[in-house]
């Protein structure tokens, strides 16, 4: 089974990777479609429970906010890979500008996000890493190297 932990600002693409790899395969985990902390434990309940792959479709900017998810699917033997998203903070906030509605992320909420972001190492817990860019043309996912 797989845990799959998103990390990156808003606005870099993450759900739509979601959508586009791991729609029929995996649950998707996130805040954003649960809006509590409550709910969300809940669905990692159930999906650590039933040994179902699932996504955390999350900021997830530092090591301390993945490691609750990362503990729990270890411990339940949870093969746990983590996707970093390029987050260039004008890149960021362009496209988070273009976004309407609920769906737009207050700027400072970014910048909040952006001071906290920590990139991802092997030593948390990580089995894959990856990391990911969001081009013009789509996502490309490249190997981990450790100098991001």
């Amino acid at each position: 089974m797989e845990a799959i932990i998103f990390c990156g600002l808003q606005a870099t693409g993450k759900t739509g990777f979601y959508k586009e790899h791991f729609l029929q395969t995996h649950v998707r985990i996130s805040l954003d479609l649960l809006k509590s902390r409550y709910r969300e434990d809940l669905f990692l309940g159930a999906c650590i429970k039933g040994t179902q792959p699932f996504v955390v479709d999350n900021t997830n900017p530092g090591a301390a906010d993945r490691e609750k998810y990362i503990q729990l699917a270890k411990q339940h033997k949870f093969k746990v890979i983590g996707y970093y998203f390029q987050s260039i903070l004008k890149d960021a906030l362009e496209r988070n500008s273009q976004r309407t509605g609920k769906a737009q992320v207050p700027k400072v909420g970014v910048l909040n996000t952006y001071k906290h972001l920590e990139i991802p190492q092997f030593s948390e817990g990580f089995d894959e890493l990856h990391y990911v860019e969001l081009g013009p043309d789509g996502f490309t996912i490249k190997a981990w190297n450790h100098e991001i």
